[in-house]
């Protein structure tokens, strides 16, 4: 993944963000959400350094028992594509658990997550394929933005795999 990429992706939701009215806007809500994603993931190995676009499903439940605080506990399905060359591709999926710490602004908040990430790695190499999988850590950042129940989040996620994965994502989120 450019990072260039990621720094632009930041600077345009930091101008949304700065630019709307908070008087609009209400603060993140405690309980159940759903939400879905869509991005770009990029894969990192020996020889291989390719990206593609990525989805994910996600669902959870935030704590918001401490002002100006939020923790929340998330699973999440995630597909980062197929990124490949002429000569190789790889085909990685997974399912996530996330602990997740964050500070709210009111509709402004910014967290962390921490936990870990069961995938399934399926690659082709000329007429070769092979497969493979394990649990390995996952981690990343981001901001959310909340309008009452919705919100739109900007993550940066990394999967510490066989190979180096990264996902750079914008997902819409619905608290019940």
């Amino acid at each position: 993944m450019n990072f260039k990429k990621v720094k632009i992706v930041f600077v345009c939701l930091a101008g949304f963000f700065l630019g709307m009215p908070t008087v609009a806007v209400a603060g993140a809500d405690s309980g159940f959400y759903i939400g879905a994603g869509v991005g770009d993931a990029s894969v990192k190995d020996t020889n291989f350094d390719e990206s593609d676009s990525a989805y994910k499903l996600f669902g959870g439940y935030n704590i918001g028992f401490i002002p100006l605080v939020d923790f929340a506990v998330e699973a999440s399905y995630v597909d980062f594509g197929k990124p490949s060359t002429s000569a190789e591709s790889v085909e990685i999926s997974g399912l996530n658990a996330f602990g997740l710490a964050g500070l709210s602004f009111g509709p402004f908040g910014i967290f962390a997550k921490a936990g870990a990430i069961s995938w399934d790695a399926d690659s082709t190499f000329g007429s070769d394929n092979s497969s493979d999988s394990g649990t390995d850590p996952a981690y990343g950042v981001g901001a959310r933005l909340a309008f009452g129940s919705f919100a739109v989040r900007a993550e940066y996620e990394v999967y510490d795999l066989d190979a180096d994965v990264d996902m750079v994502s914008i997902s819409g989120v619905y608290t019940f």
